[in-house]
């Protein structure tokens, strides 16, 4: 079950909301976590199973943390963690290292089938993060299973992120509220997301695909594939966590936010300060800073670098090009911090950006292509500049099917719907504020409307992130 579909949007969430709102305070959680279990049940029942191991030896291994002598709290962390990390390479890489091995020793083990649990790279981080902060003493020990299991399977962000911290939410998992206001802040957010999703990252996505698989591209059709699929990824992703952020206002969390707006960034440093917010500062909290981070010489802090982005790459997927996809970007981070800062401290701002997009645009490229020889393909066909009256034509197609995309795609990438709601919301007339308040909701309605239409109407909506 996805969110943007349609028995998620007219079954599902509307059953939870009323259950939830009915039950008395006391079960409350349960009713979330029953609603919760239900919806990653439809991913596999098996899988349940996964994640319920998973966040059983977080339970157990941090209430041993807690108790235990110095000594062994670190003895108790380090087999959770490799505990927790076996289960997730199990799952996720064993393909990838025995086929590897197959090719290099020119062997024949065999390769066995393994469905990846939906959402386990996702859940497996946020449970460790609990373990580590229960060992450094940044949150209390959860004693009661139940809670800890609602805090890892909380449905809003279960399957795709965003990746929440325990200490973030564990107050409102004791007490927490739900004001008018945030209720409809929350399903403000909800919809959005889901027009992001379905109206902006579909369209864009249907654009991709067909220009990813195209066995002949010139660099017109090539420029315009890749900038669809960057468009596709990031409001597939961003969208997810806007609906994952606005259905936890609906019940009282507070998520922190997971992008902001990184195609704005006028430097790579700045794009991964905005994309994928929890991803990077898990990164950089768990594995970064435990291996010195900065604080070594610039020799050592280069190599937690290599290793934190070969990590990141390799956590997206098990294939070489996100290998490839995190070393590129650890290329381009290093040479800003110790080559291109001066520089682009000096050139104007536009500069700075147009940079920016281009390291992201070809990066994104990289993440795409499933394997190296595809991504020659690629490459070869974006600098084919073989300007044929075909490739024009082609090209115009393209353009005239999904410019109104486009358009929208390039709008909602830069904060200009909150900055307009911003301005009016400070509005001194208080009239005008009520009136642009009616069009405000009376357009999210129309979008809301719009969006089950295209949704209704068409039966491509894949969510990307998924597969991670």
């Amino acid at each position: 079950m996805v969110f943007s579909s349609t028995i998620f949007i007219f079954l599902f969430l509307p059953l939870v909301l009323l259950c939830y709102f009915l039950a008395p305070r006391k079960i409350k959680n349960y009713v979330l976590l029953l609603f919760s279990i239900i919806f990653y049940l439809f991913g596999g029942p098996k899988f349940l199973l996964v994640l319920l191991l998973v966040v059983l030896v977080d339970y157990i291994g941090a209430f041993f943390i807690d108790k235990g002598t110095k000594k062994r709290k670190k003895i108790y962390l380090i087999f959770t963690i490799v505990v927790n990390l076996g289960i997730l390479v199990y799952f996720k890489y064993t393909g990838f290292f025995l086929s590897n091995i197959n090719s290099i020793f020119n062997l024949n083990i065999n390769i066995p089938k393994i469905v990846l649990p939906i959402g386990i790279s996702f859940y497996t981080f946020q449970s460790m993060s609990y373990v580590i902060d229960v060992y450094r003493g940044k949150v209390a020990l959860q004693k009661n299973f139940f809670t800890l299991l609602l805090y890892v399977c909380l449905f809003p962000q279960l399957v795709a992120g965003p990746i929440v911290r325990y200490e973030t939410i564990c107050d409102e998992l004791k007490n927490r509220r739900v004001d008018f206001s945030s209720f409809v802040y929350g399903t403000e957010r909800f919809i959005l997301g889901l027009f992001k999703k379905i109206v902006i990252a579909n369209q864009m996505g249907k654009l991709a695909d067909i220009v990813f698989a195209s066995p002949e591209l010139t660099f017109l059709s090539a420029f315009l594939g890749g900038l669809s699929y960057m468009f596709q990824i990031y409001f597939d992703f961003s969208a997810y966590s806007d609906m994952a952020i606005g259905m936890g206002r609906m019940f009282g969390f507070k998520f922190l936010e997971n992008f902001d707006y990184p195609y704005i960034a006028k430097s790579i440093t700045e794009f991964w300060r905005r994309w994928h917010i929890s991803l990077s500062t898990w990164f950089r909290d768990y594995v970064y800073i435990p291996l010195g981070g900065n604080r070594k010489g610039v020799k050592r802090q280069i190599l937690n670098m290599l290793v934190v982005w070969c990590l990141t790459g390799f956590w997206h997927g098990a294939e070489w090009n996100f290998i490839i996809w995190g070393l590129y970007y650890f290329v381009f981070l290093v040479l800003e911090k110790f080559v291109l800062k001066k520089v682009l401290d000096k050139i104007p701002n536009f500069f700075k950006h147009v940079y920016a997009l281009i390291i992201i645009y070809i990066g994104w490229i990289i993440f795409r292509c499933d394997n190296l020889g595809s991504l020659s393909i690629y490459f070869k066909g974006l600098f084919n500049f073989n300007f044929t009256s075909a490739s024009i034509s082609e090209f115009m197609v393209y353009l005239e099917t999904y410019y109104v995309y486009f358009i929208l795609a390039i709008i909602f990438s830069m904060p200009v719907y909150y900055k307009i709601v911003k301005k009016f919301e400070s509005v001194s007339n208080e009239k005008l504020r009520n009136l642009f308040t009616f069009i405000r909701y009376f357009a999210l309605i129309c979008v809301f409307i719009v969006t089950i239409m295209f949704l209704a109407y068409s039966s491509y909506n894949p969510f990307i992130y998924f597969r991670f």
